[in-house]
């Protein structure tokens, strides 16, 4: 009696691992069959954006961090090129504007805000593909100059927008 149950238990317990197949526990669907992303560099074409500002080492920046949360998030594998899934894009947007005032019209809190322009491939499953744009913001105090708080925006910016890219790719939020 005892080795049927135990038979029994190992057999239920192998069907629900079988049954759990390629999901993560954060929450990503990556289709069957899929071993690699890649993350082609992502331009930096906010200097040609009217209002928008050039950052240098953003491109660098960026890309790089959507590389780590795919990373840390998935068990692919990073590959420069031949990947089953494939991000590319732009970095649109990158604009510093006042946001809120004081009662003698002066600027008391601005606004930095990032875009970036993001095209999905999935080679695996095509009708998993997009192109889409991703933004966020970092507030800041006016009296407070941007070059004071800009690693701080990055990061809570950063963090934001290549979360969202990770959903809306392989989490399908």
């Amino acid at each position: 009696m005892t080795s049927n149950y135990k038979i029994i238990t190992l057999l239920l317990f192998s069907i629900i691992l079988e049954s759990c197949g390629n999901y993560s526990f954060t929450g990503a669907s990556i289709p069957e069959g899929t071993e690699s992303f890649q993350v082609n560099f992502f331009e930096n074409e906010a200097g040609n954006s009217m209002g928008s500002i050039f950052e240098p080492g953003l491109d660098r920046d960026f890309t790089i961090a959507l590389q780590n949360i795919l990373q840390n998030q998935t068990n692919l594998q990073l590959l420069s090129s031949d990947a089953d899934l494939i991000y590319e894009g732009e970095i649109k947007e990158y604009r510093v504007s006042p946001m809120t005032s004081t009662s003698n019209l002066q600027a008391s809190q601005n606004r930095l805000s990032v875009g970036v322009n993001v095209r999905f491939i999935n080679i695996k499953k095509e009708e998993d593909n997009f192109e889409r744009k991703f933004s966020f913001y970092f507030d800041y105090p006016a009296e407070t100059q941007l070059l004071n708080v800009k690693s701080e925006a990055h990061d809570i910016i950063f963090e934001r927008i290549t979360q969202d890219i990770f959903n809306a790719s392989l989490a399908k939020w």
